[in-house]
């Protein structure tokens, strides 16, 4: 027995399989149509950032109430919001650490922006329109978040890099972190330098430091609640067929998932590529 066309991710540890299942047809949910009173209670949970989580829900509550004339359906109605929520963003977070462990991530990077060259809203959009640029034409992939220095409010952006081709050059340079006080090296690249400003491109040599920058990062994103920005083409899971001497054991809900052996065989529509690893895993088809 085998497994064909099922999604395998890695989860730091090991890798699973989710098998290939067909979907019975299912008419779609009109999503052009919004739960206005859902959308209203989102609103208010995320602005008035100087208020407590419980004076918003209280808020939320009190505004659905003078609508509908119910406190209890409003009370329902705002924890079903909050719960929707929290799923949402448990999931987010799992896609984003399936994401990282399908890559071999070669650089932490952080740039900021020259005042004399561009103001916050054009140092944003053009970032992103070149970083979208070196995707498409360099094959570059990322994953990063905008940032708020703590002290100055200056906003810069974070990110691990795939970079198989660099433009530029990358030069030592030597200042004062205002953060540490005291001199610190940092490697810029003479790209980004000359259109933005200032800029570090640290080697990613290990696991451990990727583990480290997307911890960096989760710690904000949980902090802020701030968008995760994903390069196109960054995919969540390889395509692999799976044969029944490769599987250790079935887990998860309805023991749906395959936990496989370390050294698994890679099959694409019956064509073995061979044991996985990073080299054979870059030659497998992908899919979110």
């Amino acid at each position: 027995m085998h497994y064909p066309k099922s999604k395998v991710y890695f989860d730091g540890s090991h890798y699973i399989a989710i098998p290939h299942i067909e979907q019975s047809w299912k008419k779609r949910k009109n999503k052009g149509i919004k739960n206005k009173q859902e959308e209203t209670v989102k609103e208010i949970i995320k602005k008035d950032n100087n208020k407590s989580k419980k004076e918003k829900i209280k808020n939320a509550i009190e505004t659905i109430d003078k609508e509908i004339n119910d406190t209890k359906k409003a009370t329902e109605l705002v924890n079903k919001v909050l719960e929707k929520e929290k799923r949402n963003k448990i999931v987010r977070l799992t896609r984003l650490y399936r994401k990282v462990n399908l890559q071999r991530w070669t650089h932490f990077c952080t740039f900021t922006y020259d005042n004399e060259k561009l103001n916050e809203e054009e140092f944003k959009k053009k970032l992103l329109t070149c970083l979208r640029h070196l995707s498409n034409r360099k094959d570059w992939r990322y994953i990063g978040v905008w940032e708020r220095s703590p002290k100055n409010n200056r906003l810069h952006f974070h990110g691990i890099f795939v970079i198989p081709e660099m433009i530029g050059s990358i030069i030592e340079t030597k200042d004062y972190s205002t953060k540490t006080h005291q001199m610190q090296l940092t490697y810029q690249n003479t790209f980004f330098l000359e259109r933005f400003g200032r800029n570090d491109f640290r080697e990613i040599d290990n696991n451990k430091l990727t583990l480290q920058a997307v911890q960096y990062m989760l710690k904000y994103i949980r902090k802020t609640n701030e968008k995760v920005i994903y390069s196109k083409h960054l995919q969540t899971y390889f395509i692999s067929d799976i044969l029944e001497s490769d599987i250790v054991c079935t887990i998860g809900q309805e023991n749906r998932k395959l936990l496989l052996f370390d050294d698994f065989l890679c099959i694409d529509e019956g064509v073995v590529m061979g044991k996985v690893s990073p080299d054979v895993i870059k030659e497998m088809p992908k899919s979110n």
